[in-house]
């Protein structure tokens, strides 16, 4: 604590003998004869005195103001408090307040003197002593501004302790005059603020509880002198050990917040130490559960946490760092104390992952840690909703870590809260659908982890693969780029078997033609090709002699029938080559366009794959496999013979090995279909290419009907072709429409219309890509 002496003697410049301010500051100005005819106080302070405290001469005015100590001096021994109020009204009302400046500058000098004279009896006239120095902070005269702060000093150090009742208008007129324009009122303000602290310090009537909406209400100023001024006070309060500053920590923590990007590095330095200081006693306490859960409880944490938050959003570094750094700490000390708060903290985390500072992603991704491992329960107030909307909101950032750990959130949701999650269900759905469209690879996998945590239960698993097929429906760009990254996944998560059966019973009755043909292609090419769907290729392969192959060959059949291509190629794969060789007679001219043969070009480059290595093998048994020949050469029949795949098919059937059929193979069936072969299979059963299975010599059977699946590829071409027709027509009657309007412009008038006002209908497949098949 800083000493400070009681005598009249210790004010910068002041004549040690008289406690007065030197000469140098007093201004030449003589009261008026007027001023000093209504004095009716001659009898108790000479007339002279009085004239002497007007005086423009410093040196008269010192004088004058020894006079007036000396007076209440003997009026305060005596017991004459009535003239002594008598004295300090004349001070005021005919000095203090006085239009004349040397007028007032007495008048502080000598209420200064009165107070010196009374001693310990000044205490019960500070009310009359105080106010009229107060006023004075706000004179237009810097030099009045000055010897107010000189006043008051020296009435502080006579009252000391009694001073206490008037500090929340002293640290007022002081914050202002810690930005004065003068620099010698701010210099004396500062020894005058410096006695003030001092003062409080070792007063026990201070009430902290009445000066914090004051503190509170200056926080905001941007000038950097009162800034300092204010630190400086925070700082010096909080030192008191009986002064609880933690408790009102709320009220001016924004205010330390803002003064962390003040242009000035000294205030930023100044409101950095104050808060690292505040940050360390919470840390510094014995344990969370005694003095800091007391602090959690005394303040309104709720505040504090907004506060934090919204300064971890500043867009100034130093305090982005200190925000993240708060919300660390109390995440690590708060734990379940903080439940309430945790969709507050998690949106001011989630952006700090990804910020362009590292010591910032740093510290967000520990806290980020934090708050994910302590598991609080609903019952405990903690809102699964109000995290939800925080993580998908954060689905929208510009930023792939953020729109990562955001996803991580909904998938501890979902493990953690399964019940509440999926109440919020229809809020997250549709964001969901969109980052599919993210172009970062690792986000949609995420997404497609929480889809297939959310497909768990039945009822939400035909959900999920409507809305994703409505999504391709809207957005075929996403199904051309990210179609198979995201069907290849959800087959790994959800069973590949299921999601094929049920994508194709939804494209079985889709009404948009156009989209059903492409969504099969790219599913067959999917199916062809990924290593994830190994095990569907496998049980299609026993479509003709395992139930559950044949019955997922069925199944796909229905859908895969809006394309062609898709359907001999689920043929081939499933070695029904008699169905694949009828399906391709089966075309007609309307079938065989450009597209028709770019898929048809990729399939001959798929036969050569190793997906269909046992395909080309069975070309070593050319009498068991004659189907598999005739679909072949049909294909290659298809091809155009400068093609690429027409020289490719064409030399792998050359490498077929020439040898003759065994008779003994050919049977004639009683259909009377001379290249329908009987293979024998264990247990005495018989099956045929066409897959019709015959136990006990024919007597069941459990095959295919491949006469109504040939119906059924026919039924579902002849809407295509219905539907390119309609296409065609309308295409030539925009055109017409077009070349009409045209027409009727140039015979009209001269004005040539604006694009918007044709009206030319245009159909949905325009817009269409091709398939990659």
């Amino acid at each position: 604590m800083l000493e400070v002496s009681t005598s009249a003697s210790s004010w910068p410049g002041e004549d040690p003998k008289t406690n007065l301010i030197p000469k140098r500051f007093c201004a030449f100005e003589y009261p008026t004869a007027s001023q000093l005819a209504g004095v009716a106080m001659a009898e108790v302070i000479p007339a002279a005195v009085l004239r002497n405290l007007a005086d423009k001469l410093y040196e008269k005015r010192k004088n004058a103001a020894l006079d007036v100590e000396g007076i209440v001096k003997q009026l305060a021994a005596a017991g004459e408090h009535e003239k002594i109020t008598a004295v300090i009204n004349l001070l005021t009302t005919e000095f203090t307040y006085s239009p004349q400046a040397n007028h007032r500058k007495g008048g502080l000098i000598g209420l200064a003197a009165a107070t010196v004279g009374l001693t310990s009896d000044a205490a019960q006239h500070l009310e009359q002593i105080v106010p009229p120095v107060l006023n004075s902070f706000s004179d237009q005269d810097s030099r009045v501004r000055y010897y107010a702060c000189e006043a008051l000093y020296n009435i502080a150090k006579v009252v000391r302790g009694d001073f206490i009742v008037f500090f929340n208008q002293i640290f007022d007129a002081l914050c202002k005059l810690s930005a004065d324009s003068d620099a010698n009122v701010q210099s004396a303000a500062h020894l005058l603020d410096r006695l003030v602290k001092d003062i409080v310090t070792e007063s026990d009537q201070f009430s902290i509880e009445e000066f914090i909406p004051l503190l509170r209400e200056r926080m905001n100023v941007l000038n950097p002198y009162v800034r300092q001024f204010l630190v400086g006070w925070i700082t010096v309060l909080d030192s008191v050990p009986d002064i609880d500053m933690l408790g009102f920590l709320p009220d001016f923590l924004d205010g330390l917040f803002n003064m962390l990007s003040d242009s000035s590095h000294e205030i930023r330095q100044q409101a950095d130490s104050a808060l690292s200081e505040f940050l360390q006693e919470i840390k510094n306490s014995p344990s969370f559960s005694d003095s800091a859960v007391l602090l959690l409880k005394s303040v309104d944490y709720g505040r504090m946490a907004e506060i934090l938050v919204q300064r971890a959003g500043s867009p100034d570094e130093f305090t982005r760092l200190t925000a993240i750094t708060w919300i660390n700490e109390f995440v690590k000390l708060g734990g379940d104390q903080l439940v309430p708060y945790y969709a507050d903290i998690l949106g001011a985390i989630l952006p700090c992952i990804s910020d362009k500072e590292e010591k910032i992603r740093v510290v967000a991704r520990e806290t980020n840690e934090e708050l994910r491992a302590i598991k609080a329960d609903p019952a405990e107030a903690f809102d699964v909703g109000a995290i939800l909307s925080i993580a998908r909101s954060q689905l929208s950032s510009e930023w792939e870590a953020t729109r990562i750990e955001a996803l991580h959130w909904i998938s501890t949701l979902l493990n953690r809260h399964r019940t509440e999650v999926l109440q919020y269900l229809g809020d997250i759905f549709g964001t969901l659908l969109t980052a599919l469209s993210d172009p970062s690879d690792e986000v949609v996998l995420l997404v497609l982890d929480v889809h297939a945590a959310i497909a768990k239960d039945p009822q939400h698993f035909r959900q999920i693969v409507v809305f994703l097929v409505d999504k391709f429906r809207i957005d075929n760009s996403l199904l051309e780029k990210r179609g198979a990254l995201i069907i290849r996944r959800l087959c790994v998560l959800l069973n590949a078997e299921r999601v094929y059966r049920e994508l194709s019973t939804i494209l079985e009755g889709e009404p948009d033609l156009d989209f059903a043909s492409i969504m099969v292609q790219a599913l067959n090419l999917i199916l062809l090709t990924s290593l994830e769907l190994s095990e569907i290729r496998d049980l299609l392969k026993q479509s003709l002699v395992n139930p559950a192959g044949k019955d997922l060959y069925v199944s796909l059949y229905a859908s895969w029938c809006h394309s062609p291509m898709a359907i001999i190629s689920l043929c081939l794969l499933s070695q029904t080559y008699q169905h694949a060789s009828t399906v391709i007679q089966s075309l007609v001219e309307e079938d065989i366009n450009v597209k028709f043969l770019v898929q048809l070009d990729k399939l001959i480059q798929l036969l050569e794959t190793p997906i269909f290595a046992y395909l080309r093998l069975q070309l070593l048994e050319p009498g068991r496999h004659i189907w598999l020949f005739k679909a072949l050469y049909g294909l290659l029949m298809l091809l155009p013979q400068q093609s690429a795949a027409f020289k490719i098919l064409k030399t792998r059937l050359k490498a077929v090995p020439s040898y003759s059929f065994n008779g003994e193979q050919l049977k004639r069936t009683p259909s009377g279909n001379p290249y329908q072969f009987l293979h024998q299979m264990p247990g005495g059963s018989q099956i045929t290419e066409d897959g019709d299975i015959t136990m006990d010599g024919g007597n069941s059977h459990n095959g295919i009907n491949f006469a109504a699946r040939l119906q059924q590829f026919q039924q579902v071409q002849h809407l295509h072709r219905l539907h390119s027709k309609a296409q065609v027509q309308s295409r030539k009657n925009s055109t017409s429409l077009s070349k009409n309007m045209v027409e009727a412009q140039k015979q009209e008038e001269p004005r040539r219309p604006q694009l918007s006002e044709i009206n030319v209908p245009t159909s949905r497949s325009s817009s269409k890509r091709s398939p990659q098949v």
